[in-house]
């Protein structure tokens, strides 16, 4: 057998040899990949890359101020984490397997647990890595009755998914194979490495940095030069650029020469969009209440939103139309107590039609 051959495919049909050399392994992991025709990654549009938690929610009427103890309500043991969250918001909009996890998670219960829940959510759990000696990520979300939030996370496993861990086959088969890659929480270098690894190859890189943004564009800049779109909350945008509007925000990256689009979530008052032109666009929150539903729950109205904004980009809507669903399935999310509320195709485009439909009524009236 000619091993001489399958080097050349790394090259070749991989894509990302970039100076890295591959032991024998690799070669045999490129053999297997040839046999399988890559039928496995070519099954992957969309990878989500980050965090994989278990949530402890704890429900409250109050936050508590500085030194004061207040009585739970209720508390749930739920699974969370964004990158796990987008992943399965985006399969339950897509077909079986269009998804792909890419992450770490301990040697522990947890995992386990995990793994079974992500596979019934139809997403492809085998680029999942595990770490031995470490406890999988958790995150403590207090929730009050108006249904806010505050969140602490114990990242654990979630910082031990390496940018040398991107190198491994078939992960790279399946970052060659997608056409959207949302990056969440990695460590910085691994963010860096994936987003070079998926733009290189056409890929539209989504970009929610969450509690890295507290570094600074400087530091974040070898991940933005590679990314799409950058994915903002209303108080993460006030605190870099003084303002939720986006193209504020662009303005404050044109100083690092990044000239990208940026999402400003909104909230109950939807979201708002700034491309290269600096035109603003703003999309209204689906209106609940006029469906006689009720927010509940808060936690995880971005990552509903970002799996259905990745899924609808990666099935040809515009970016108008995946805004716009992105939108619904957020609000929708809002009304579910649990972190994974984020609405199934068919009822995601049920809202979404009465929602244009009420509009429309609104106009002629």
């Amino acid at each position: 057998m000619n091993f001489g051959f399958f080097y050349f495919y790394l090259l070749d049909e991989v894509g990302y040899a970039d100076g890295h050399v591959f032991a024998i392994e690799d070669l045999i992991q490129a053999m297997a990949l040839v046999i399988m025709h890559e039928s496995v990654a070519r099954l992957t549009d969309i990878i989500t890359v980050g965090a994989i938690n278990w949530d402890i929610n704890m429900w409250v009427d109050d936050f508590p101020a500085l030194g004061e103890e207040v009585p739970v309500k209720k508390i749930t043991r739920v699974p969370g984490g964004k990158a796990a969250n987008v992943a399965v918001a985006a399969a339950r909009v897509t077909d079986k397997n269009r998804v792909s996890l890419f992450g770490a998670l301990g040697d522990d219960d947890i995992a386990k647990t995990q793994i079974r829940i992500l596979l019934n959510e139809g997403v492809d759990t085998s680029h999942i890595k595990f770490v031995r000696g470490v406890e999988s990520g958790q995150a403590y979300i207090t929730i009050d009755k108006n249904g806010s939030n505050f969140i602490e996370t114990l990242f654990a496993a979630n910082h031990e998914f390496l940018p040398e861990d991107l190198l491994q086959l078939t992960r790279l088969a399946t970052i060659k194979q997608s056409n959207v890659i949302v990056i969440c929480d990695p460590i910085i270098s691994t963010a860096e490495k994936v987003a070079a690894l998926g733009s290189k190859k056409g890929a539209t890189i989504l970009y929610d940095a969450g509690t890295k943004l507290d570094v600074g564009f400087k530091s974040l800049k070898g991940v933005l030069l590679h990314t799409s779109v950058l994915i903002l909350n209303s108080v993460e945008s006030k605190r870099i650029a003084g303002s939720t509007v986006p193209s504020e925000v662009r303005r404050m990256l044109k100083k690092y020469d990044l000239d990208i689009g940026v999402i400003v979530k909104l909230g109950g008052k939807g979201c708002a969009y700034a491309g290269r032109n600096d035109e603003t666009l703003v999309f209204p929150a689906l209106p609940v209440e006029r469906f006689s539903l009720k927010v509940v729950n808060t936690v995880g109205c971005g990552d509903a939103f970002l799996g259905v904004l990745a899924a609808s980009l990666s099935q040809g809507f515009s970016e108008a139309q995946a805004l716009e669903r992105a939108n619904v399935a957020g609000g929708l999310k809002a009304t579910r107590a649990e972190t994974r509320g984020s609405p199934y195709k068919k009822e995601l485009e049920t809202y979404l039609e009465a929602w244009k439909t009420q509009c429309q009524r609104k106009e002629i009236e």
